[in-house]
């Protein structure tokens, strides 16, 4: 039952009104991928979504932001049967690569071995695959459809065509917003006054280039690898495509004296780069075109509470808790949210209002310890990746991580290459940190490193992961 894409956006006069079905809003990324093991499990689904259907329609410049898929990623993806097809649109990366100001490379492992990666790839990319895959399970997707918020009396959500501005309320069992930082569902909900909000936007803003592939279409940089030109008030990072390109995303005040206020033209941009990532700019032709015509983005960390109404609706990804990007995890938890709500509803069926209370009650403490870690690591990826004290105490993570593979395992090793609850990683990160320091300030060589004081921090301070 694969829709035509060429058979455009369903009218309202076609579209299902069935009351049992599941209305997700938002065709994000998230929204098909729930969308789709909902459909397996027998429930009639259908997705309605502001844009137009992207794969008649050019990407808007600037917006195609590289992701990182890891192993919360990877595992939602492939409990709903659709990791194995991602292979060939995925670029594996196997760590840092640090560009200095002279030029300099220096290679950081992110894991003990080759099997611990993250995985780039094109946001478009798996958006496309997500809806097709979707589609191909029976789902019906809208598009061109605004939410407008709902009508709490009957339950039924709203939505105006955004080509003929015809309004229409569709009735649903449940209503699920999977639509985004700026969730249609969550601000109507918000002016019941019966939700909590916080949003707190960064004082950085990102514009994406891109780095030329090289001749027969060979990428011009190691591909296996995130590399990125920390520079402590900003940086530079880029990410491998598949056809020899790189992503690249400039992190910069939105004010300043170095700032996008300041770069206000391509020349000024190119002086800029020329001075500061002086290895990057042959690498980009086109450096001020991409500078110029592509836009400034905005990043922002949003807190709710409730995710739920009355069993009737929900919040889910990040319509309930959008997050900065510096710790490759915002699609990555979303997806998990996916994990989380399946295994519910696998346990307690369709009790909607259960099912949604228990969802957000062991959902939030986690989503809220990530969205405080990928703050810290954007102050580790533009400034401390660059330390060689920093790096040195990677090295003794490593070492301890090898010794004491159920004790000390890294932050970073917690958050992305296992599925340890996030307040977990945070909890253990911290007294972590605090072990690392007293075992690596006193030394500069790892063959110095105490292993006497370093079991007994260990086995004093930690217990062994049960979740490994």
């Amino acid at each position: 039952m694969s829709r035509d894409p060429a058979a455009g956006h369903t009218p309202f006069d076609d579209m299902p009104n069935r009351p049992n079905t599941i209305t997700l809003v938002g065709a994000g990324l998230t929204g098909p991928l729930l969308a789709i093991s909902l459909a397996q499990r027998g429930f009639p689904v259908q997705i309605f979504e502001r844009r137009p259907d992207m794969r008649l329609t050019r990407a808007s410049a600037g917006r195609s932001i590289n992701l990182a898929v890891s192993t919360r990623g990877i595992h939602a993806l492939r409990e709903a049967g659709l990791w194995d097809q991602m292979s060939r649109i995925i670029i594996p990366m196997k760590g840092r690569m640090m560009h200095s100001l002279a030029g300099e490379l220096t290679f950081q492992p992110y894991g003990q071995n080759d099997t611990e990666v993250i995985n780039s790839i094109s946001r478009a990319d798996l958006n496309v695959a997500l809806m097709n895959a979707a589609e191909a399970e029976g789902v019906k997707i809208h598009f061109c459809e605004r939410c407008i918020g709902m009508d709490w009396t009957t339950g039924a959500a709203r939505f105006r065509n955004e080509e003929s501005g015809r309004e229409i309320n569709v009735d649903s069992e449940v209503v699920i917003g999977t639509d985004g930082s700026a969730s249609a569902i969550r601000q109507d909900m918000q002016k019941l006054g019966r939700v909590k909000f916080s949003q707190e936007v960064l004082d950085y803003g990102y514009k994406e280039l891109t780095i030329a592939p090289g001749p027969g279409g060979k990428h011009i940089l190691e591909p296996n690898a995130l590399h990125i030109w920390p520079r402590g008030a900003y940086m530079l990072i880029a990410l491998p495509n598949i056809d020899g390109t790189f992503a690249c995303i400039l992190f910069l005040s939105f004010e300043g004296r170095e700032s996008f206020a300041s770069l206000d033209t391509g020349e000024r941009a190119q002086r800029f780069f020329a001075e500061r990532f002086a290895d990057a700019v042959p690498l980009m032709p086109r450096l001020q075109e991409n500078y110029t015509g592509n836009p400034v983005g905005s990043m922002a960390t949003v807190k709710c509470a409730p995710w739920q109404m009355d069993g009737k609706v929900l919040l889910l990804g990040d319509a309930a808790h959008a997050i900065v990007p510096f710790f490759g995890q915002g699609m990555n938890c979303a997806f998990e949210d996916c994990t989380a709500f399946l295994e519910l509803l696998d346990r307690h069926g369709p009790d909607w209002k259960k099912l949604f209370q228990e969802f957000e009650q062991a959902r939030k403490p986690n989503t809220d310890s990530i969205a405080d870690m990928a703050l810290e690591n954007f102050i580790e990826m533009r400034d401390r990746v660059a330390d060689p004290r920093f790096l040195f105490r990677k090295k003794v993570e490593l070492a301890l991580e090898a010794k004491y593979p159920r004790h000390f395992v890294p932050k970073y090793a917690m958050v992305t290459f296992h599925r340890v609850p996030y307040s977990v990683a945070l909890s253990r990160g911290e007294i972590q940190d605090r072990l690392l320091a007293e075992l690596c300030d006193p030394i500069s060589r790892i063959e110095n490193l105490d292993w006497k004081k370093a079991d007994h921090l260990i086995h004093r301070d930690l217990t062994p992961l049960e979740t490994l």
